[in-house]
């Protein structure tokens, strides 16, 4: 049955052109909007020193040519948008945007995590094979793999699920934690601003988090629940971008990312609709495949190594998400397999980490100032991530013995909060993190929580 819906199964672009133009859209508007705030001086281009990704140490910092690296993307989304040199166009997006990224790792975000994946799956589909201007002007393709919209599909119901099971754990069902926290410091909304200080509030907003995330991607998935759930998919993420301003575009691309769900008929009318819009602006970009209405059809066909990618994509999708199991102790402290497996908006952490540099040989002490090699934003990403931590030792290890410093030691005083418990100490005084490596081994200079979560 598998193999018959690979070979035979088929549905008409329309979906795959309206999510390329759409997708397209967002990322110029992100990219731009990033830019005009000034971001890329604040982020890349001013820090003394970046953290970086393991296995990344060699992507670096370009400058001012960083500018560079954001004009091409941008000119690469407007392309995306056209589907002119498409191919090109979405592969030097996601090259460039997922380079950027990795610059450095205070960065990261989730959504910037699911762009790249996305734009990744994008260089394989046949998204500009209808109503762009790289599509044959003689002939127009009206079916494509089923499974080429399906993998969209999919990859959306792993995001929302993976990011529903993880909620599904005391600090956010019980202890409505950390949404007790944000919330209640959102007293100077209008209306509704007191409302939000009430406890029950807080645990209801958790419970419908989770339940939210769990199921809306089967209530999208099934024509007649598709509606009402899209409506759900707006009212959420558009009481996200209210209550938590600084997340950004990511309401917006999960919005519009599932439209995908709705049936290829709607998409044409709406491709019917812009078309129509288009040929009232003017002649701009007439005789070009994005007005042309001729009749020769045509079926795409994916590469054969096109699907094997998509296989392999998908098992890492669903297995990636669950290395934290192979590592002791609580995740949301030791961080230990976090990243990259669709855990949103489930710790409120602060820390406070001061570096001790010791000659072990005269017992000489000093204390840094992170201040003089740290942006305040990185020093507030590094005070409570441990790989941080140790990376930033490495670097001060470094930096102090060009200096001219010998038989150097560095000692983290380090002091986290997680979730409203308080403070307790992060990363044992007594250890030399000089002297321990970066690998996937498990930080066993991480003192242990003081507590337990329960959960997944």
């Amino acid at each position: 049955m598998l193999r018959k819906y690979f070979k035979e199964a088929t549905l008409h672009p329309a979906p795959l052109a309206v999510f390329r133009i759409l997708f397209g859209l967002l990322m110029l508007i992100a990219l731009v909007r990033f830019w005009a705030n000034d971001w890329i001086e604040t982020l890349y281009i001013t820090p003394k020193f970046h953290f970086k990704y393991f296995g990344f140490f060699w992507v670096n910092d370009l400058g001012v040519f960083n500018y560079l690296l954001y004009s091409i993307c941008i000119i690469s989304s407007i392309g995306i948008i056209l589907g002119y040199r498409y191919r090109l166009s979405i592969i030097s997006f996601f090259l460039i945007f997922t380079y950027i990224e990795l610059i450095d790792k205070t960065t990261y975000l989730n959504h910037y995590y699911f762009i790249s994946c996305v734009a990744f799956m994008l260089c394989f589909l046949p998204a500009a094979s209808y109503f762009s201007l790289d599509a044959d002007k003689n002939i127009k393709v009206n079916e494509v793999p089923a499974w080429n919209i399906d993998a969209l599909k999919l990859f959306l119901c792993i995001v929302y699920f993976y990011a529903g099971i993880a909620k599904i754990n005391s600090d956010w069902l019980i202890e409505a934690q950390p949404l007790s926290i944000w919330l209640t410091s959102k007293y100077d909304i209008p209306i509704i601003g007191e409302i939000l200080q009430l406890n029950f509030i807080h645990h209801a907003a958790s419970w419908f988090g989770m339940l939210y995330d769990v199921f809306i991607p089967f209530f999208l998935l099934s024509k007649k629940t598709r509606k009402i759930a899209f409506l759900f998919v707006i009212i959420f993420h558009m009481l996200t971008k209210i209550f938590f301003p600084p997340i950004g575009m990511f309401p917006f691309i999960m919005i519009f990312c599932a439209l995908i769900f709705f049936d290829e008929s709607i998409h044409q009318k709406w491709i019917s609709q812009l078309r129509n819009i288009i040929k009232n602006i003017g002649d701009i970009i007439n005789k070009s495949e994005i007005v042309n209405n001729k009749s020769i059809y045509s079926k795409h066909k994916n590469h054969g190594l096109v699907l094997p990618v998509f296989i392999c994509f998908f098992i890492f999708q669903l297995l990636f998400p669950f290395r934290h199991l192979a590592y002791p102790g609580e995740l949301f402290w030791n961080e230990q397999g976090y990243r990259f497996s669709w855990r949103v908006m489930l710790m409120e952490k602060k820390g406070y980490t001061t570096f001790k540099v010791k000659d072990s040989v005269t017992q000489k002490v000093f204390y840094v100032d992170n201040s003089d090699f740290l942006s305040s934003f990185q020093e507030k990403q590094m005070s409570f991530q441990p790989d941080f931590i140790l990376e930033y030792a490495h670097y001060l290890a470094h930096h102090f013995e060009n200096q001219g410093h010998e038989n150097i030691q560095i000692f983290a005083d380090s002091f986290v909060a997680l979730n409203g418990r308080p403070s307790q100490r992060f990363i044992d005084p007594n250890i030399d993190l000089n002297k321990q490596i970066e690998s996937f081994e498990n930080k066993k200079w991480i003192l242990p929580l003081k507590d337990e979560i329960y959960g997944l």
